[in-house]
């Protein structure tokens, strides 16, 4: 029979996961003090929230959710980033931050659901963010109406123009 806790531990891990847009897991052997602080800093910046989880109590949360996928990458010293809002920041994050840190091994990741390995999180990482993104497809479904606007102030400003010609050469004439 389970013991209470770890019930409960189950459920906010399960919780966690749910909540979340998606997360990475990484590996922080032998990463310091002070740069894990660091790195919550920066994952926080990032819309992310860094926990060191019990590797079994963490398996059978995810096996609980379907998720026994991931179960090749939760061995040794395990925290997870979750993710709340963009995912793409979070990688960038902890790509960028792996890139100065040799302790951390960002292991895998889960995005939609679906388990994903680690060349894929820091493919993830090099995409533009979400709001930049948006920017650009509102950029470019700006661009043909901006193109429009200007055909059609060029047609009132020529049509003045021919307009402004036939009244002085009729007042010449």
């Amino acid at each position: 029979m389970p013991r209470p806790d770890k019930v409960r531990a189950v459920e906010d891990i399960k919780g966690y996961f749910s909540a979340s847009s998606s997360s990475f897991l990484t590996e922080y052997r032998s990463l310091p003090v002070a740069d894990q602080q660091e790195l919550r800093r920066s994952l926080k910046e990032a819309g992310a929230r860094y926990r060191v989880l019990k590797m079994t109590l963490t398996k059978r949360a995810l096996h609980d959710l379907g998720h026994a996928d991931l179960d090749e990458w939760l061995t040794g010293p395990t925290a997870v980033a979750f993710v709340e809002d963009d995912p793409v920041l979070a990688a960038k994050a902890l790509v960028a931050f792996s890139r100065d840190h040799e302790g951390l091994v960002i292991k895998a990741g889960m995005l939609d659901g679906r388990a994903i390995g680690p060349d894929q999180v820091a493919r993830l990482a090099t995409l533009d963010s979400r709001d930049v993104l948006l920017a650009k497809v509102a950029g470019a479904f700006n661009a043909p109406l901006t193109r429009a606007a200007s055909l059609m102030g060029s047609f009132t400003r020529n049509a003045a123009s021919v307009f402004s010609q036939l009244l002085e050469k009729k007042e010449d004439g």
